[in-house]
């Protein structure tokens, strides 16, 4: 990794920081270069616009749900368990350390179109990559003829995101995540299929430890 890679994913990790705990994208260029400590014209090399910046956090958060795939994919052999538990465990983080919930701001094609094309062509890979890995686990769920299910369960993973923070639920109340999954098992179309145990629920998502 180059210094100009370092410094820009340690500039994308420090407005992650700043953006705890706030319900509005309200971090702009300015603001960064005070909490980074870096220049304004380095920050402002690295991020052209304000939307740029904006588009540099949405791809590192859906870069990370990708990484989180693998792992989830990896661990849990059964699709619909591990599509549970992969957007439990996202639920989960966003409640724990209070993330910036991007799916606020972005995908927004007004915003896109205001950034440079270098950043534009970085969410998009990762945002269409999270859409593919969705859509292919809802095939191996098992797919209903005349429903959208991706998208149907794609609209209510984002409110429920949204919802969860605007209500600061507990992250570590296993019934927040009980009626999670009734709900996606519901959408998805798998209303023969059980929602985990508690217990289960409660070792996958690392309950006990939080």
């Amino acid at each position: 990794m180059s210094s100009w890679e370092q410094r820009e994913r340690y500039l994308i990790d420090v407005a992650q920081r700043y953006l705890q705990g706030h319900k509005v994208f309200d971090l702009c260029r300015s603001h960064l270069v005070a909490a980074s400590q870096i220049s304004r014209g380095t920050v402002y090399n690295h991020f052209p616009s304000e939307a740029d910046l904006v588009v540099a956090v949405a791809a590192d958060t859906y870069g990370k749900w990708l990484k989180a795939c693998d792992v989830d994919r990896a661990e849990i052999a059964d699709p619909l368990l591990c599509f549970l538990i992969h957007h439990c465990r996202k639920l989960k983080a966003n409640l724990e350390f209070q993330w910036f919930t991007i799916v606020r701001v972005m995908p927004n094609e007004a915003l896109l179109a205001q950034a440079s094309a270098p950043f534009v062509q970085m969410f998009n890979q990762q945002f269409q990559d999270y859409v593919a890995w969705n859509r292919e686990m809802i095939r191996a769920i098992g797919e209903l003829d005349g429903y959208d299910r991706t998208q149907l369960v794609t609209d209510f993973i984002r409110g429920n995101l949204i919802n969860s923070d605007d209500a600061r639920l507990a992250h570590n109340n296993v019934a927040v995540y009980r009626q999670f999954c009734y709900a996606l098992i519901q959408l998805l179309g798998q209303s023969d299929r059980k929602v985990p145990e508690d217990s289960e629920l409660s070792a996958l998502l690392h309950l006990s430890d939080a």
